[in-house]
């Protein structure tokens, strides 16, 4: 089993940035991909960016490219997500997830995460 806390949600204007932490406790750490994702109220939980075991591969929803980067330090078990040129619509509570399975694959799907934090909120003015 594993736990996962996020932290560095708050309230930001747009064009901001903001640095995301999920930090994992329980279990050894790197050998296990880790997403973040979003959800808004009333909405569908998406996918935001995913990054592998030895943080070689990562990848980005569309709507993020370019703006956030995702990055792991597997000696403080915990994966950031850094999050630049904030919009209004990246408005959400975001979410950390890490699969059960060591050395799996990094995907995209919700579906595919088996322990998620408690989420973060994050709140961008226009």
């Amino acid at each position: 089993q594993v736990q996962l806390v996020e932290s560095g949600g708050g309230l930001v204007q747009a064009g901001g940035s903001l640095r995301l932490s999920c930090a994992a406790s329980g279990r050894t750490f790197s050998p296990y991909p880790v997403g973040w994702f979003r959800q808004i109220p009333g909405k569908e939980r998406e996918f935001v960016a995913v990054i592998s075991s030895n943080g070689g591969t990562t990848y980005y929803a569309d709507s993020v490219k370019g703006r956030f980067t995702i990055s792991r330090d597997n000696a403080k078990s915990t994966v950031y997500l850094h999050m630049n040129s904030l919009k209004p619509e990246d408005t959400a509570v975001y979410y950390c997830a890490a699969k059960r399975t060591m050395w799996a694959l990094p995907t995209t799907g919700t579906n595919d995460y088996d322990y998620w934090g408690q989420g973060t909120q994050v709140n961008v003015s226009s």
